[in-house]
């Protein structure tokens, strides 16, 4: 074999493997970055993703089975009829729901609580994980710590905007437009995105206090569910978001 072809086919097979290393360096690349997009994009589209975890891995704060309703049955309802309120509505499913959020009151009901439903379950679910630290580090710590004085209380002032929600509905950590961090709630499936809210800014963390979402392991007991939660509140997302 002449030297030219030798090296020819050597410099073929070289670029064949280097092409493979970059194509798997690549795919894993990209799964790291949907992965943390998932988490911290403030964009959402009008399908419902995968839960990021199993139905049962929040058995700390959350039973298995209120999971599996919640996400496969409320939650999958709320995508479905947002889409397609959405469509009769005229509103372009090619862009984040947010943008339909930001001008809601232009709307009818239907899609408000819908879009609002939707995603208000996207933000929750990532809002969580199993084996979650007890609380957050960093300069979302500072933050809270800042705003609130104390980490405990804002803890105490988001379980009271969780407890003392009348009826079914939504507690939040907010940044303001002052850039503050803020506890507010939502009724219903409102949320602080929404050009109807009384409390507007970017939403960092959401607790659903609808009993669907707790009543099968706490009936009643909505303060319990409250305080089991933060088992599971991934602050990591939290951050991102900030």
């Amino acid at each position: 074999m002449s030297t030219n072809k030798f090296n020819r086919r050597k410099f073929i097979a070289d670029s064949a493997k280097a092409g493979m290393v970059l194509t798997a360096a690549n795919l894993v690349s990209s799964n790291i970055f949907a992965g943390s997009s998932r988490l911290f994009s403030p964009y959402t589209s009008f399908e419902q993703t995968p839960l990021p975890y199993a139905y049962n891995a929040l058995e700390s704060a959350i039973d298995a089975m209120t999971m599996e309703i919640h996400y496969s049955k409320h939650a999958s309802t709320y995508s479905k009829n947002a889409k397609e309120a959405a469509q009769a509505e005229g509103a372009d499913l090619s862009k984040p729901i947010e943008s339909v959020l930001s001008q809601i009151s232009k709307y009818t009901p239907k899609l408000r609580n819908n879009a609002g439903g939707h995603f208000n379950h996207e933000f929750f679910w990532k809002s969580m994980k199993p084996g979650a630290d007890a609380k957050p580090a960093g300069k979302l710590l500072a933050a809270i710590e800042k705003d609130f004085n104390s980490f405990d209380a804002f803890k105490t002032q988001f379980a009271d905007a969780a407890k003392n929600r009348f009826g079914s509905g939504w507690a939040w950590l907010i940044s303001g437009p002052d850039k503050k961090l803020k506890v507010i709630s939502t009724p219903n499936q409102d949320n602080p995105l929404m050009d109807i809210a009384e409390n507007k800014g970017t939403p960092l963390l959401a607790l659903d206090v609808w009993e669907h979402a707790y009543y099968l392991r706490y009936q009643n007991r909505r303060p319990e569910y409250i305080e089991n939660w933060w088992k599971v509140v991934n602050w990591e997302a939290v951050a991102g978001r900030m």
